[in-house]
């Protein structure tokens, strides 16, 4: 039977998205765990007495490289999740998470094995990025196949929250950690625990992810038999090139949100007067509470008004709220909790991005083409993004906020751009052709 996008969400749809969103946040876990202890990794995986500078380079060096694998991880499993089902790679992806994860919990150390610490280090790092660059794309591609098309907003913005989930349960384990242990303690061997709790983690979402089921577009797809036979890829570059731009531009909006605002600042207040890093990681885990409730509140906002005004608005209030944060934070440091809140719950205009990119491609290319533009954008302005803000940051203390601030106008200039389109055309939502 033709999948009904008329329908209102029930029970199975809502178990649907918590099954998703819960196995997003476990093995967004596992990618993210790595940059809350990245200056602890700077120093158990790279020679002592570096520059510090230095080891901040080398250290989110390999935090990048997990970016610039996730195109190769995402093309496999995006060619296969469009010929043979979706659900296959989105549980495929956990379980390359998981492993590599608990392993970089036994590695040795500099100490122990001198350049091949950091050489085994970056390895896995490849692993997890590749892993993640099929998730992710997989993962919004199925729960929006799964609902009506009238909530696709909804249930992008619900597993973007659950994604985003994954950082506050991070930022949470760190924060525990740097409460329970000594600085001296971490370096030594306690820095080994949220890797290893990861890897528990990971089999856990994999266990999860059993309980769900294909989804009724790709069902409906292999039943008329309109499942391509050429290479989905070669589709995606010759006949939506416009649908990759417009995805790749998004998705850089989406990066500076993530790695500046979520992962970075913690450690950028830690250094300043009357934060410290404690107090830092407690302002983000609430930062992250409320990115979520935004990416949530986001994506129902596409559903009632469209792609287009969302994210103009929504990009516009990024634009005050970063100026306002970073401008302000070092002169009073008592705004940290309030005002990162603010900034975090702003940051989840995020959230439009899955349901502009899902909405781009049609469902035969579907996968393809989102994870090819996604992954692509992700590997080039995501994992380029912490070497380039650390680098800014020797001249321009305003360097994060700065950068943000200019991905925000671009944001509200692709908002424009959608608004246009969508009155020319007004979209009909996700269809199996």
């Amino acid at each position: 039977m033709p999948f009904d996008h008329t329908r209102p969400l029930n029970r199975g749809d809502y178990r649907t998205l918590a099954l998703a969103a819960l196995g997003g946040t476990l093995e967004f876990y596992d990618f993210v765990i790595y940059v809350f202890f990245a200056a602890i990794m700077g120093h158990v995986f790279f020679p002592p007495h570096s520059p510090e500078w230095l080891v901040q380079l080398q250290t989110y060096g390999i935090f990048a490289a997990g970016y610039l694998a996730r195109p190769l991880g995402g093309i496999v499993m995006a060619h296969f999740g469009d010929l043979h089902g979706r659900k296959r790679m989105f549980t495929l992806s956990i379980l390359l998470m998981a492993l590599p994860t608990f392993i970089m919990g036994l590695l040795p150390t500099y100490a122990d094995i001198g350049i091949w610490a950091p050489v085994l280090l970056l390895a896995l790092r490849v692993l997890q990025g590749a892993a993640i660059g099929g998730e992710i794309p997989g993962a919004w591609v199925f729960v929006s196949e799964h609902v009506p098309a009238r909530r696709v907003g909804f249930a992008c913005g619900t597993l973007t929250a659950g994604l985003t989930l994954g950082i506050l349960l991070g930022s949470l384990v760190a924060s525990a950690m740097h409460a329970r242990f000594s600085e001296a303690e971490l370096v030594a061997r306690a820095w080994r625990i949220p890797f290893l709790l990861g890897g528990v983690f990971g089999l856990l979402a994999v266990y999860l992810r059993g309980y769900l089921q294909e989804t009724p577009i790709f069902k409906e797809l292999a039943e008329q038999r309109a499942l391509l036979a050429e290479w989905p890829m070669k589709r995606v570059l010759a006949s939506h090139r416009g649908a990759m731009l417009l995805s790749m531009l998004a998705t850089w909006l989406l990066t500076g949100g993530i790695v500046v605002v979520i992962l970075m600042t913690p450690s950028l207040l830690g250094k300043l007067p009357g934060i410290g890093a404690e107090k830092a990681l407690l302002a983000n885990s609430l930062a992250v509470v409320c990115l979520s409730i935004g990416c949530v509140l986001a994506g129902s906002l596409t559903d009632r008004f469209g792609n287009g005004p969302t994210l103009f608005a929504g990009s516009g209030f990024l634009l005050v709220a970063c100026y306002g944060f970073y401008s302000q934070i070092a002169a009073h440091p008592d705004w940290l909790f309030p005002g990162y809140a603010l900034l975090g719950l702003t940051v989840g205009v995020i959230a439009a991005v899955p349901c502009i990119m899902v909405r781009a491609f049609p469902a035969t290319v579907r996968f393809s083409g989102l994870s090819l533009s996604y992954n692509l954008a992700y590997a080039i302005f995501g994992g380029l993004t912490p070497m380039a803000v650390a680098l800014m940051l020797k001249s321009d203390p305003q360097a994060p906020a700065h950068y943000v601030e200019v991905l925000a106008l671009m944001g509200m200039v692709l908002g424009l751009a959608l608004c246009a389109r969508r009155r020319q055309a007004e979209p009909d939502g996700l269809k199996a052709t």
